[in-house]
């Protein structure tokens, strides 16, 4: 298993706290590094924002109790909403694959062949197992005929030394990074 640690960006950053409580560190998530000897295809994507529940759609990290519960741990936060920075993170690891001739965000108004759309499905720490959990799914759709292309679940599961900020942050960080590395070589695959 590679260690992402190196490329997880704890951007200890202290915000300035609401209310004189503890100042909550915030941490990025890591796109998967390029790859040089890759040749570029002449396929285009663009890559809507991910969609999820509520609950994703904050910049906290949430933690599932064994009974079902949800919480957002204390402590420590991401640098953006999940969703927007899951999105840039698809994103960045596509164009570091250097297999595709762009790819952009619905906003850009560049014409591409296809569009990924994808939807957060669990993004947690599972107190029971201890166990950081991530669960996107995603669609390739063409464009010209809205049609979908492929569908694909991406699932990676992280053991967690312990429920705090900092090490689920790494656990995160490391199970998304399994879940990129799929996307993209599953995007690039051309099915």
């Amino acid at each position: 298993m590679r260690l992402r640690a190196a490329g997880l960006a704890l951007v200890a950053v202290g915000l300035a706290g609401c209310g004189g409580g503890a100042t909550p560190l915030t941490f990025d998530l890591a796109a998967v590094p390029g790859n040089a000897r890759a040749a570029a295809s002449s396929r285009s994507i663009v890559v809507a924002e991910p969609i999820g529940l509520q609950t994703l759609e904050a910049d906290r990290i949430l933690v599932r109790e064994a009974n079902g519960s949800l919480s957002f741990l204390g402590g420590g936060q991401w640098s953006d909403r999940l969703p927007r920075l899951i999105q840039t993170r698809i994103i960045q690891s596509l164009e570091n694959s250097g297999r595709l001739r762009s790819v952009t965000r619905p906003g850009d108004k560049v014409v591409s062949d296809y569009q990924l759309v994808s939807e957060i499905r669990e993004f947690d720490i599972a107190a029971g197992s201890r166990e950081a959990v991530v669960d996107i799914s995603a669609k390739i759709i063409a464009e010209s005929s809205g049609r979908v292309v492929n569908a694909r679940i991406f699932s990676a599961r992280v053991p967690v030394s312990a429920v705090d900020a900092g090490n689920a942050a790494v656990a995160l960080d490391a199970a998304l990074g399994r879940v990129l590395a799929d996307i993209v070589h599953w995007v690039n695959s051309g099915r």
